[in-house]
């Protein structure tokens, strides 16, 4: 990636450290931060929104700073959090908070986990302390009330963060955003960036005489250096001794099949995945995970693998092939619903972002410095030979699923209802997310109309995820929970919030049930409401049957550019009397994998 300076270098005064900072965002592609004020960062926020490339969203909570929108999500149990920058950088390739130091630091630390554990660059700007109280003895607030040290909050960071930089000098600061912006595009993790509070803008009042003295740098000035960023380049060597391996090995197989893995986001390898999929005539499927990173149209396209819990005639031709082609795969545990997978590592060719191992690496088949998407590319170049003989035996094996038909009158509302419903509103400019639940599992049964986007946050799982990612991405397309509705009603977006209603948390019942997974109901419609207070647009309306879902379905359709769509859906309470078999079976699993004993010792 390489860029030059922004807008902001055009401007006759020098620039300051916050509008440098600004430009920097730009440039990489952020037009966009979230943002909760607190008195170490105020001057930094009035520098930033000097860009005129950059806007600010300012979040109701630190938690909530980290086309057609839609938002499945269940009951929460923390605040429907944050997690907007996390839903930008989806969308945009990186995201940024920026939050006061140390309260909102360690407040809005959860979201940058969960950035880092789905591999998100997510820039985490905070507003630090007076350069003048570093190596001193004050006791300062915002902090856990030690002399001497106040840094917490840097150490915390350390473990969710891949680059952390404290900027306390002017000389330097340059460098330091550069190389902690660098480092977050180039291991798609989040960084960490503390600004002290007596930097950030362009002059600064002295004690003694009323004087101002001029905070800028000669970096900074209006012609800054340009900022680029050279990606990881793939060993020519090793690759050719890459593809001509994977080549040799898929060859020699009878019934081939290719897999996506969530990590092509990472790669951006999407449509050379596809390339090498057409050119051999493998049938192919995507991990959970990966839903909707390729097209679900395509003749050769099979549906979702995740083991027992896929629909037979996707699990029965994958497990049942002598080769895969595996391309960006995560194996967690939810991701192998317990470490259940039918999958053999002797079978498979795969590829992560920056390697490929072959049959598990036995015999020295593995081949570093080897970028994903040149590998693909390459591969696909070098024509495999076709081999359909396991799509022939999928289109033998493949029923479609059945349908779901009407309710009978007055009859409650069921999960399945609900989809059949959600399904016929997908749109090609549709962005969906799934909350971690029940949610997330009829998700995979949606057919995605090419374009659709699906996101889900597997890896990390924190319920509550999905409405400030809604937020986040509502805000990346227009550029392109309970209290974050009330940011989108500031900013007038049009997400449409499914909100399914069934009095706990479900996914916990099939993991290990107890009083503890049934939650106080809440009038979640008057406070959706309440939070409207006369601005922003809102349609908002509870459902118990699928007469009135239809209803308010047909309310979406007429109303839904022009306002935020909200719909509490009320369903059984029970998972087993409205609950996906893919739920059922994957908590059994997962239970299984939690309870497994400890190894003698």
């Amino acid at each position: 990636m390489a860029s030059t300076a922004g807008p902001a270098a055009a401007a006759v005064e020098p620039r300051s450290l916050g509008q440098h900072l600004a430009s920097r965002l730009v440039q990489i592609g952020c037009s966009r931060f979230f943002g909760v004020p607190g008195d170490y960062n105020l001057t930094l926020l009035d520098e930033l929104e000097k860009e005129p490339g950059l806007k600010g969203a300012w979040c109701c909570n630190e938690l909530n700073a980290g086309k057609q929108l839609w938002c499945v999500t269940g009951r929460h149990r923390i605040s429907p959090n944050s997690y907007a920058a996390d839903g930008y950088g989806r969308l945009k390739g990186v995201g940024c908070a920026v939050v006061t130091f140390t309260v909102g630091g360690l407040s809005i630390i959860n979201a940058i986990a969960g950035a880092f554990a789905e591999s998100l660059p997510v820039i985490c700007i905070t507003g630090g302390p007076n350069t003048n109280d570093f190596a001193s003895n004050r006791l300062i607030h915002h902090t856990l009330g030690r002399k001497f040290d106040f840094m917490q909050e840097l150490e915390a960071f350390k473990q969710v963060t891949c680059e952390q930089v404290v900027i306390h000098s002017l000389d330097d600061a340059h460098e330091e955003i550069d190389k902690a912006i660098s480092a977050a595009l180039l291991h798609s993790k989040p960084a960490y960036i503390c600004v002290c509070c007596n930097l950030a803008g362009k002059r600064q009042r002295r004690r003694r005489r009323r004087q101002q003295r001029r905070m800028h740098h000669p970096s900074f000035d209006t012609s800054p250096i340009p900022y680029s960023l050279s990606t990881k380049q793939s060993n020519k060597r090793s690759l050719e001794a890459a593809v001509e391996a994977a080549a040799a090995f898929l060859e020699s197989k009878q019934k081939p099949v290719a897999l996506a893995g969530p990590q092509l986001r990472i790669g951006g390898a999407s449509q050379q995945f596809m390339k090498c999929v057409e050119a051999s005539g493998y049938p192919y499927a995507n991990m959970a995970a990966a839903k909707s990173l390729v097209p679900e149209s395509h003749r050769q396209y099979m549906g979702t693998y995740w083991g027992q819990i896929s629909a037979p005639c996707v699990s029965e031709v994958v497990e049942s092939a002598d080769a895969y082609l595996v391309a960006g795969p995560v194996f967690s545990d939810y991701a192998s619903v317990g470490y259940t997978l039918g999958l053999s590592e002797s079978k498979m060719v795969r590829v992560d972002p920056y390697r490929v191992t072959i049959a598990g690496g036995k015999g020295g088949q593995v081949f570093g410095c080897v970028n994903m998407r040149d590998f693909l590319a390459a591969l696909a170049a070098r024509r495999l030979k076709p081999n359909a003989t396991s799509m022939d035996i999928y289109r033998r094996l493949y029923a479609p699923p059945p349908e779901v038909a009407p309710s009978p009158a007055g009859s409650p509302l069921q999960t399945k209802v609900l989809f059949k419903h959600i399904q016929g509103l997908l749109q090609p400019s549709t962005m969906l997310l799934g909350e971690t639940g029940d949610a997330i599992f009829n998700c995979q049964k949606l057919a995605l109309p090419d374009g659709c986007r699906y996101d889900w946050s597997q890896q990390y799982g924190s319920i509550g995820w999905s409405v400030g990612a809604t937020l986040g991405l509502a805000m990346a397309g227009r550029d392109a929970g309970r209290r974050e509705v009330s940011t989108m009603l500031r900013y007038n977006l049009n997400p449409i919030i499914f909100l399914i209603n069934n009095g706990g948390y479900t996914i916990e019942v099939e993991i290990h049930d107890g009083p503890y997974n049934v939650i106080k109901n809440w009038d979640y419609v008057g406070l959706v409401q309440a939070m409207q207070n006369g601005q922003g647009q809102l349609f908002a309306t509870r459902v118990r049957t699928e007469a009135e879902l239809a209803d308010a379905v047909k309310v979406v359709r007429r109303e839904a550019k022009d306002r935020l769509c909200f719909i509490e859906c009320i369903i059984h309470r029970r998972a087993t009397d409205d609950c996906s078999k893919e739920l059922l079976e994957w908590g059994a699993r997962v239970a299984a994998a939690n309870s497994r004993p400890p190894k003698p010792s």
